[in-house]
């Protein structure tokens, strides 16, 4: 069990839930992610994951429960002004929510002001020369939509302006999308996160949702501990006032707790799964690794299980040859022996792979070519990649006529390099893989296997 401090339900979230009750017209968050990124007591939570969760309706809500006070102030950033008053963004939502509550609009400063005084502003920070325009400000409670879209320097600098003396306790709220650990702008908040992250599928890891950790930030290196205490102890060296430890935790959302947009629009999930495959791991799957990257095939992700022999139920097999022609160094030739079964799942049965120059290279695929034929029992396709240019095509055809008495064939590239069994998006799905392996660690099997460049 991971440590840390649950989450609890806010006195707000039974109000709502009471006003739910009352009629149609009541405003309250959704059961799952919504409740629980408006109940948490962190100082700093972020949500994300999956497109759809409901995740800017959610932030949206926060303020609300400060809008009786007369000196509470919030501001919701985006990189970029046209990212709040685009189509269906910030500003919309903020209309569809505010008004009923007898706020009004500016859009001047695109602000809501409450009738008891209270206010909400958007806001852009798109240079990070930007957040000097904020010296001198008190923010009780800052928001980020995308926060992946902000620099660390952002950030780090806007909690100094996270103050307040209206006694509402400062706090910081945000909402995000995967992005990789090397993302130029958004990595920090991949680093930021880990902990909540399986740092070997990249998805969120649901039973630390919502838990909450503590860091102190010292000379621009994170410090993190279970507890409070725990920090302060550990730089009991320090003056008191220079180890003030935050908490801080990550929420995943997913597609299917948005019961009111999938209501609304069914057909959004298949939206998502249309799109190509890093975009729909990282907005239909909240996959915080996958990225694009060249000769870099399959997610680990979608190997839950492997075997310790072949399937007897493989009804085609394909050997696909990605080639390289450097012998002793540089980039790799790979071959991958793939079967697809009949139960619907796939096999990746067999991965050969080495440096070797062009001469080496054929002889080492019409070699395999037999030792498939007989493991296959003849019911097996070659396929090779066709490299852009007279050159490559050459080279393809080549290999071809190497590989007579096989049924073989050259594929042109024209985008991600998948074996022709793999190529519609339905089969490239968590669950659906399983792979042929000898004993010993299934990490360390899948590091060798599937880094084929």
């Amino acid at each position: 069990m991971p440590v840390g401090v649950p989450s609890r339900p806010p006195k707000i979230i039974q109000e709502l839930r009471k006003a739910a009750a009352q009629g149609p017209r009541s405003i309250r968050p959704q059961p799952g992610y919504q409740e629980q990124f408006l109940s948490s007591p962190a100082d700093i939570v972020i949500g994300g994951g999956q497109a759809g969760a409901g995740k800017t309706f959610g932030l949206l809500m926060e303020p609300l429960r400060h809008v009786n006070n007369p000196d509470f102030g919030a501001v919701i950033f985006r990189r970029e002004t046209p990212q709040i008053t685009n189509e269906g963004g910030l500003w919309d939502e903020s209309e569809e929510l505010y008004p009923g509550i007898g706020a009004k609009s500016n859009l001047n400063d695109l602000s809501w002001t409450f009738k008891q005084g209270s206010k909400i502003r958007f806001a852009h920070m798109q240079h990070a020369t930007d957040r000097f325009t904020w010296d001198g400000a008190q923010i009780p409670l800052i928001g980020y939509d995308q926060l992946e879209s902000f620099e660390s320097i952002q950030f780090w600098y806007m909690l100094s302006r996270n103050r307040s003396t209206c006694g509402v306790k400062p706090y910081i709220r945000a909402t995000c999308n995967p992005v990789p650990e090397d993302d130029e702008v958004g990595g920090w908040l991949n680093q930021l996160i880990a902990w909540w992250i399986d740092q070997d599928t990249g998805y969120p890891i649901k039973a630390r949702g919502g838990v909450i950790r503590w860091f102190v930030r010292l000379n621009d290196v994170l410090h993190w501990a279970d507890t409070r205490q725990a920090l302060i102890d550990k730089f009991s060296d320090l003056p008191p006032e220079d180890v003030q430890p935050k908490s801080l935790t990550f929420i995943p959302g997913s597609l299917s707790e948005n019961k009111a947009l999938l209501a609304t629009n069914p057909e959004y999930r298949a939206n998502i799964l249309a799109l190509p495959m890093v975009e729909r791991e990282r907005l239909g799957g909240g996959n915080w690794k996958i990225k694009p990257s060249a000769g870099r095939v399959f997610n680990r992700a979608w190997f839950t299980s492997r075997l310790g022999a072949l399937p007897s139920d493989v009804i085609a097999w394909v050997r696909y040859w990605d080639k390289a022609g450097t012998e002793g160094g540089g980039k790799r030739s790979a071959g991958v022996l793939v079967g697809a079964r009949s139960c619907g799942r796939y096999v990746v049965a067999d991965v050969v792979k080495g440096h070797w120059g062009a001469r080496n290279r054929e002889e080492v695929i019409a070699q395999t070519a037999e030792a498939d034929r007989f493991r296959c029992r003849g019911n097996i396709k070659i396929w090779v990649e066709q490299e852009p240019g007279s050159g490559g095509k050459e080279s393809a055809e080549a290999t071809v006529i190497n590989l007579a008495g096989h049924e073989a064939r050259a594929e042109r590239v024209t985008g991600t390099r998948l074996p022709v069994l793999v190529h519609s998006r339905h089969r490239r799905r968590r669950g659906t893989w399983t792979f042929l392996a000898p004993p010993g660690p299934k990490s360390f099997w899948l590091n060798s296997r599937l880094s084929m460049g």
